[in-house]
């Protein structure tokens, strides 16, 4: 799924090769940097990176890898991909059994008033509190999220920044084929996402990772409107792959109004008997 020699590719084309010093000219016709120009900024022979860059050079030294990532320009997160994708063919992690524990469940039920979910590396929600299905619409565990964006259409006006919001999910399911290679689930995940969707073909193919993260996340619910939220995600313990991601309004915010209209809706889209306000009849 994943492999360190289109990574390093990627990565080196898109490097400009005047910010490390490497004057161009318009005779140039590579994009971004040379594999020898590479090799002689990381302090490295060509031989070897050419190698590298064919899969054929196994177990990489830190050093290489720290050098490497300076003349890529990797951030945090590309750093550590970089290193499991080099250390792939020595050790493989075995993709977690994705069992949500009962306990996981109580506190998921404690969350009352923001949209509360569980999520595995696939982008599968495992558990979602009843605000959370409020906002998707439809029943939790079931929902993959990467799906749910790509491939069913009628639903991308769910997300009001549906573009950066497919960036996001890309940057993920690289980040998790690099740390998952054997994992066949994501692997038919990845492969039904590539034939049914132009920009995910478009977007894999730039190889980018993304640690995902908190931040604003915004939807526009056909119901109560735009709900601009700020999620934070909490990675949950033993190596299980799993997050819980929370969805919080600001407090006296239009958004905050939005999450208590739409947690006072039944299923068919009114408000239940038991959250209409209180009438006197004289």
């Amino acid at each position: 799924m994943d492999d360190l020699a289109g990574f390093l590719r990627t990565r080196r084309s898109r490097v400009d090769p005047s910010a490390v010093g490497i004057p161009t000219d318009s005779r140039r016709r590579v994009e971004g940097l040379r594999r020898e120009e590479v090799a002689h900024l990381s302090g490295v022979s060509v031989d070897y990176y050419v190698r590298l860059e064919q899969g054929r050079a196994t177990q990489p030294s830190e050093q290489v890898l720290d050098a490497l990532a300076r003349v890529l320009g990797l951030d945090e997160t590309e750093r550590g991909h970089l290193e499991r994708l080099a250390r792939q063919r020595r050790r493989r992690a075995k993709a977690p059994s994705g069992r949500v524990r009962p306990e996981l469940l109580r506190v998921l039920g404690l969350v009352a008033d923001a949209p509360a979910l569980i999520m595995d590396h696939r982008l599968d929600v495992l558990a979602g509190n009843r605000l959370a299905g409020l906002l998707y619409g439809r029943s939790m565990p079931g929902l993959n999220t990467a799906r749910h964006i790509f491939l069913e259409e009628a639903e991308r006006g769910l997300y009001a920044d549906w573009e950066a919001c497919t960036l996001d999910v890309v940057g993920h399911l690289r980040l998790a084929a690099g740390k998952y290679p054997e994992d066949p689930r994501l692997a038919s995940l990845i492969g039904e996402l590539a034939m049914g969707s132009e920009r995910f073909r478009r977007l894999w193919a730039r190889a980018d990772v993304r640690a995902r993260a908190h931040g604003r996340k915004a939807y526009r619910h056909p119901l109560v409107g735009l709900l601009e939220l700020h999620q934070e995600n909490f990675a949950l313990p033993d190596e299980s792959g799993m997050e819980l991601l929370v969805l919080s309004a600001a407090p006296g915010s239009p958004t905050e109004d939005g999450l208590r209209l739409l947690g006072a809706l039944g299923g068919d889209g009114h408000p239940t008997r038991k959250d209409l306000p209180a009438t006197n009849v004289s």
